[in-house]
């Protein structure tokens, strides 16, 4: 599978685009500030992005939805329970000091054990609320196999955990997602978190200091 990572400041958020590479078909997740260079990673690779899909719908993850939607024409994806924050981007960006418009209306909203295909690929759907009420971990592998590549957003991170100070969040929620959703994919899961290095569930479960008991 194709995998570029892309971020950029002032939120130093991950982007990601994946594509299979027989059939060239994509997805795009979570553009933000780097769109134009995970576009630009689209175009040079003759990618053909089939989805949009949003891990959640803090601002940082969703400034370069709008344009991401302009240029590829392809669906947006979010859980249906983080929809007022996408609806009120504008009012988190200007918490944060600066001005967007208003991202296109959502296309489609996950459900649970949604499944989506790009070329030779799958991505599986797993709420896992905490951060935001609609978080998702998606989780990415080939087709009728079981997918090791998690898209977690901000639900963890190499060493840490997301916030819970933020409105809808709850850490409660947030623990339960992470050890009974996201620990049950197995210590060999890769975790490609929405900031900062890439990890994996074996690792994070024996050292991060946010999940011991």
């Amino acid at each position: 599978m194709l995998l570029a990572v892309r971020s950029k400041s002032p939120f130093y958020k991950n982007g990601f685009v994946l594509g299979c590479e027989k059939s060239r078909e994509a997805v795009l997740i979570d553009p933000g500030d780097e769109v134009e260079d995970l576009l630009d990673v689209v175009r040079r690779e003759k990618l053909s992005v089939a989805h949009i899909l949003l891990t959640h719908a803090h601002v940082d993850h969703i400034t370069g939805v709008g344009r991401a939607k302009a240029v590829l024409g392809a669906p947006v994806h979010l859980h249906r329970a983080d929809q007022l924050l996408y609806e009120t981007a504008e009012e988190q960006a200007a918490l944060f000091g600066f001005r967007m418009e208003a991202p296109p209306p959502v296309d489609r909203f996950f459900e649970d054990g949604d499944r989506l295909a790009f070329g030779g690929y799958q991505v599986r759907i797993h709420h896992t609320p905490g951060h935001t009420p609609g978080g998702v971990c998606l989780q990415v592998g080939p087709s009728g196999m079981i997918g090791m590549q998690l898209f977690v957003g901000d639900t963890l991170f190499a060493g840490s955990i997301g916030r819970t100070d933020l409105p809808g969040a709850n850490h409660d929620t947030l623990i339960r997602s992470i050890t009974q959703v996201l620990f049950a994919f197995g210590d060999e899961a890769e975790v490609y978190p929405g900031h900062g290095p890439k990890t994996t569930i074996g690792h994070e479960r024996r050292t991060n200091p946010f999940l011991r008991p």
